[in-house]
């Protein structure tokens, strides 16, 4: 894998904001950067897997898979070189069954080393789930403790920008050309 482009999965349930994430990640990592975010674009759901490229220090491929393809996104874990798994903190009623697709794709072999950052977005809307309340829910400590793989969590707001820079940063560290 040294020199090839590497590869970020974007996961998460079905409208958990990872479109307008990777729209804003794109708009972020431009020239125009944070003056350029403005307004949040219209999004539509993600049907099949959708492509992005990201220039940081290198080009990084983010591929965001729809939620509705949870089933099948173990096929595509041998390409990526870093996971981002997108949890909607506004969303009480997803909190199950995004941990258990967490802890799925944690136990994945093919996903045993690599780098895995989780988002709990939507932290702009008055009903979300503190930091503290979300890694209680997921159990995030025992989550971290049993994970073979290194595992960062951020607080973000795809619509206000809340985060995404710590996002970029995560990746640029994280997907950093090895030479």
């Amino acid at each position: 894998m040294a020199g090839a482009r590497p590869q970020c999965l974007l996961l998460g349930a079905s409208g958990v904001g990872k479109s307008l994430l990777v729209k804003r990640l794109q708009k972020l990592s431009s020239k125009e950067g944070a003056k350029g975010l403005g307004e949040p674009p219209a999004t539509l759901p993600t049907v099949g897997t959708n492509l992005t490229d990201l220039l940081l220090q290198r080009k990084i491929t983010i591929r965001e898979l729809g939620g509705c393809m949870g089933p099948i996104w173990p096929s595509y874990y041998g390409d990526c070189s870093a996971v981002l798994f997108m949890i909607d903190a506004a969303n009480p009623t997803q909190v199950s069954s995004s941990c258990i697709q967490l802890l799925s794709l944690l136990s994945a072999e093919q996903l045993a080393s690599v780098s895995v950052l989780i988002l709990f977005n939507k932290i702009d809307l008055p009903c979300y789930m503190s930091l503290v309340e979300m890694k209680s829910l997921f159990r995030m400590q025992d989550i971290v403790s049993c994970a073979t793989q290194p595992i960062t969590v951020v607080e973000t707001s795809a619509r206000d920008g809340t985060g995404l820079p710590d996002v970029l940063q995560w990746l640029q560290d994280t997907l950093r050309d090895p030479s």
